[in-house]
């Protein structure tokens, strides 16, 4: 798990989780949407896959990243499960 908060940590992979939350978009679709360098964004997009937040499927010559809500949920189970047990 602490390669989900990693993660989660960093506002510029936040950001691209809220981009995702809209539906699937390609490396360079995300790209546009911030000041930073292609390879920088790859580094946050291979983070995001290592922790499981995103998953990436290949369509034609693109692959298009998604948010893997599973893995949120799982983490607000464990939230929500810290939070019963201190009631």
């Amino acid at each position: 798990m602490n390669i989900l908060f990693k993660a989660l940590n960093d506002p510029t992979r936040r950001q691209i989780l809220e981009l995702l939350k809209d539906g699937a978009m390609t490396a360079g679709q995300i790209a546009d949407g911030f000041d930073m360098s292609k390879p920088s964004i790859s580094h946050h997009l291979d983070l995001l896959k290592r922790a499981d937040l995103i998953v990436g499927e290949k369509r034609g010559q693109f692959i298009h990243y998604s948010i893997n809500t599973s893995v949120l949920e799982d983490l607000l189970k464990w939230i929500m499960d810290l939070k019963d047990e201190q009631l």
